[in-house]
């Protein structure tokens, strides 16, 4: 019987989760997700990024951060055949709760306006759309995919 279970992600991991990133619709790569950036997003932020594995491999997961004051989501994915299980849930449930254990009471997301499956998932979970913020960006390095 097939099992999938919810574990820390591994910089090792990178490979797998380019293939998820790329066959999901709705996720943009960038530089930063590159190998290295990835390696030190993880050491920056130790025991909040998590995967879903299963015997197919890793089909799901959740990149976490923090600033000290605010936690931030990123990424979050599970493959189609494997929605509708509460494991995207599950993903966020262990950020919020790993956050909250570091003192991290509130925690957004950066959701594609055009990305109405994600948006419709936020939203149904009790989170809240910010109308009243902009959000910029500055680019130090000039290159727009960075």
């Amino acid at each position: 019987m097939s099992k999938t279970f919810i574990r820390e992600m591994v910089s090792t991991d990178h490979p797998a989760l380019l293939d998820l990133f790329r066959e999901t619709p709705g996720i943009t790569l960038r530089e930063a997700d590159s190998q290295e950036a990835t390696k030190r997003y993880l050491q920056r932020n130790p025991g909040l990024n998590f995967v879903i594995e299963h015997d197919a491999g890793i089909v799901g997961c959740v990149m976490c951060g923090h600033d000290g004051r605010r936690g931030y989501l990123q990424h979050l994915i599970v493959k189609p055949e494997f929605r509708r299980q509460g494991l995207g849930e599950d993903l966020v449930n262990r950020c919020i709760s790993s956050l909250k254990e570091l003192g991290i009471d509130k925690t957004h997301i950066f959701v594609f306006k055009n990305n109405g499956l994600a948006n419709r998932f936020w939203q149904s979970k009790g989170w809240s759309l910010r109308e009243g913020v902009n959000l910029y960006s500055y680019t130090a390095s000039g290159n727009e995919n960075a």
